[in-house]
């Protein structure tokens, strides 16, 4: 049986009320897609000291603040990905790809036009819903 992956998620707003994207490499699963950023939550980890850790890896940003969202469960063919969804909106630093990938600050109005990995379609509906 596959191992279900706990992934910490920030959906990053801006003070314009743009929100950071991270664009996946390649040759990673669902690779060339766009993603909110985070990643793994390691053991003894909370969900929240997860994704401090992993925007300051991934992004470099120091958040000051998130509230959870939403969570969810996807079951890719090769995957499993339990997704806990903050929101951030208080932070600090600039966001730059720190592992080499591409970041933008996109509008909300325009987040519909990249193209996300499937697990986070329920994501983008709730948020544009906001």
């Amino acid at each position: 049986m596959t191992k279900r992956v706990h992934v910490a998620v920030g959906i990053i707003i801006n003070h314009d009320n743009s929100v950071l994207l991270a664009k996946r490499h390649e040759h990673l699963h669902q690779g060339g897609k766009w993603e909110f950023p985070g990643g793994k939550v390691e053991a003894n980890e909370t969900v929240t000291q997860a994704l401090v850790r992993e925007l300051k890896e991934e992004v470099n940003l120091d958040v000051d603040h998130s509230q959870p969202f939403m969570a969810l469960s996807y079951d890719y063919p090769d995957k499993q990905v339990l997704l806990d969804i903050h929101l951030v909106t208080e932070f600090s630093g600039e966001a730059i790809g720190a592992e080499g990938q591409q970041v933008a600050w996109v509008a909300k109005t325009e987040l519909s036009e990249y193209e996300f990995p499937a697990a986070n379609r329920p994501i983008l509906e709730k948020f544009l819903a906001l």
